[in-house]
């Protein structure tokens, strides 16, 4: 069973929070449709593929993140793993322009057997400005979960890039 991400020990996960001058709509629409992932989710150097979203608890999000950059590429094969990684994602809470919860499957990790990972997004707004709270699950170690807070805020600073241009 997968955990609700908020429920877990302060050792167990770790928080993000980010303010942007865009309406909780904007936001949400980011995360919630192909053309939103898309445009935003994977670090640099990383292009994302939205194969199927069904946005509903027990749905799922099927993408596919592909090293494009040549030293993504590079860093990939370097550590053994596939340059192209079809990723699946179970929605837990669809709560819609307020909370989205979902368990990760982290099956991309070379030598250590798959599992999920729990993480929520909070959206509250404030004027013309929306806060995003992001509560995610560690991964099974320190050196996995400091990349995993890396690739995090890699992807936030594309988000935030996206919304200065006006978009989405």
């Amino acid at each position: 069973m997968i955990p609700d991400v908020s429920t877990l020990p302060d050792a167990d996960r770790f928080t993000m929070t980010r303010r942007y001058r865009a309406s909780r709509a904007d936001l949400w629409a980011l995360w919630t449709t192909a053309q939103g992932i898309e445009s935003w989710w994977g670090p640099p150097g990383f292009a994302v593929t939205v194969q199927n979203i069904d946005l509903r608890p027990g749905g799922m999000l099927h993408y596919t993140m592909t090293a494009v950059a040549p030293e993504m590429v590079a860093f990939m094969q370097a550590n053994g793993m596939a340059t192209a990684t079809p990723s699946q994602v179970t929605y837990t809470e669809v709560s819609r322009l307020k909370r989205l919860a979902y368990a990760h499957l982290v099956d991309f990790v070379p030598g250590h057997a798959p599992y999920h990972t729990a993480c929520a997004v909070e959206f509250t707004a404030d004027g013309d400005h929306s806060q995003m709270q992001l509560t995610f699950q560690r991964l099974h170690d320190a050196e996995w979960s400091n990349r995993q807070r890396m690739g995090w805020e890699m992807e936030l600073g594309k988000l935030e890039a996206l919304l200065a241009t006006g978009a989405p």
